[in-house]
């Protein structure tokens, strides 16, 4: 397929953002050059945040397209009305929206307590048990509430009892890879809740049960192998936190039972309406009108944090429609198993639901193809922060435990491989049910 000129500099500028998300320490350095508060120290402070860089380089693109071919035409793109190309925001708002809810101090809590109630059931110490059922109990409650919502309670939930503690820094990293790689394959249990399923659940007629009989359990089996392990390796190092009930007392007064149950059903009401962007934003408004009222029960909405992880997608979204041309036919060229070796690899350099979305157009692909293509992305949906859409979230959350030069994309890939390699061999050895 020979690509058109706007392909090929939207192919420039996603290897551009690619290579920059790879160079935000370097931005971060940089910015310490420049007198605090100075235009120089913003500026780079600014190229070295993550979460902006895909929405910057879509930026240069969307300007470049309309210097190239006229206002018009990047608007119709953005619209989803360019004859050729596809793109749709919704998934970028939705994750908005549910990374904002699930971030709330009711929801907080009530996972917390199943993550709590779970564990003294384990003959360990508390901060070990906690630990290992966070990281098992946590990715797969994404099955349910969605990859995002498990994404952000979870890494709270670790950034509160253990990270804001101080973990050794290969510590951290091998929890970051862990947990970005379980929430990967945690939300496999069902269709609607990993975005790369999600965009093929429908056209190959995907249910529940197919999920649970061809992916689910074994992506559960990947899930605790993983947790057990690295909790094995930091036992240690784990016993000396300490991570008590009473540690963790607030001094405000419990949330109460029917608050927490009003959270449960808007979020539930805005992960039914995932694909009816105007329905889940209506929906989130009059939530936002709860938290307002309720506020003394309450934390601060990370409304902020929410927004950049929704700007980051949205980049990757603008910048994703016009790959088409190279990923379809690299595709279709390939067997079962190339593919799902592929499909992991790709997958750290392009969001894995666009991945399984360029597969979803192609005609004729065979069952076990279809398989291997959305193994291969769930699988490697936990090497980088573009993997997958969920991770941008547990990247914001857990950061600020980085110290001032953040979270190194090679220390997340490091510490992800293994953990890779597991769910990789639980997904393709593994027989289905």
């Amino acid at each position: 397929m020979e690509p058109t000129t706007i392909e090929l500099i939207a192919c420039v500028l996603f290897g551009l953002a690619i290579l920059h998300t790879f160079s935000v320490k370097r931005f971060e350095h940089m910015a310490h050059k420049y007198p605090e508060g100075s235009i120089g120290e913003n500026a780079y402070h600014f190229l070295g945040e993550v979460e902006v860089v895909f929405g910057l380089w879509a930026g240069v693109f969307i300007v470049t397209m309309a210097a190239l071919n006229g206002v018009a035409e990047p608007i119709a793109y953005m619209e989803g009305k360019l004859d050729g190309y596809s793109v749709n925001y919704t998934e970028p708002a939705f994750v908005f929206a549910i990374m904002a809810m699930a971030a709330t101090r009711p929801v907080i809590d009530l996972a917390g307590a199943m993550i709590q109630f779970v564990a003294k059931l384990l003959p360990l110490s508390n901060s070990v048990s906690f630990f290992v059922v966070a990281l098992v109990l946590g990715p797969i409650l994404g099955s349910f509430i969605t990859e995002p919502a498990a994404m952000t309670v979870t890494a709270l939930i670790l950034k509160r009892r253990y990270y804001d503690q101080g973990m050794t820094t290969k510590f951290m990293y091998a929890t970051i890879g862990v947990l970005f790689v379980n929430i990967s394959v945690g939300g496999t249990l069902t269709h609607f809740a990993a975005p790369p399923v999600l965009m093929v659940a429908a056209t190959w007629d995907w249910d529940m049960m197919h999920m649970v009989r061809h992916f689910g359990w074994k992506s559960a089996i990947g899930v605790l192998i993983n947790a057990v392990i690295l909790t094995v390796m930091f036992k240690d190092e784990l016993k000396n936190m300490s991570v008590d009930d009473d540690e963790q007392a607030d001094e405000r007064p419990p949330v109460p039972g029917w608050l927490t149950l009003i959270h449960m059903i808007f979020m539930a009401l805005v992960v039914f309406n995932a694909h009816h962007m105007v329905v889940f934003l209506g929906i989130f408004l009059f939530f936002l009108g709860i938290v307002d009222v309720t506020m003394e029960h309450q934390d601060r909405l990370q409304l902020r944090e929410a927004l950049l992880v929704g700007f980051f997608l949205a980049g990757l979204v603008t910048l994703g429609g016009f790959q088409k041309w190279w990923l379809q036919p690299l595709l279709t060229q390939l067997d079962s198993l190339p593919l799902f070796l592929g499909a992991t690899g790709l997958t750290a350099i392009t969001d894995n639901a666009a991945l399984t979305y360029l597969g979803s157009l192609v005609e004729g692909l065979k069952d076990a193809d279809k398989y291997a293509l959305v193994a291969g992305a769930v699988a490697g949906g936990g090497l980088t922060v573009i993997a997958n859409a969920p991770n941008p979230a547990g990247f914001g959350i857990l950061k600020s435990s980085f110290g001032d030069e953040g979270i190194s994309p090679i220390g997340l890939l490091t510490g992800a491989l293994a953990p890779t390699a597991v769910v990789m061999v639980c997904l393709w050895f593994l027989p289905s049910l």
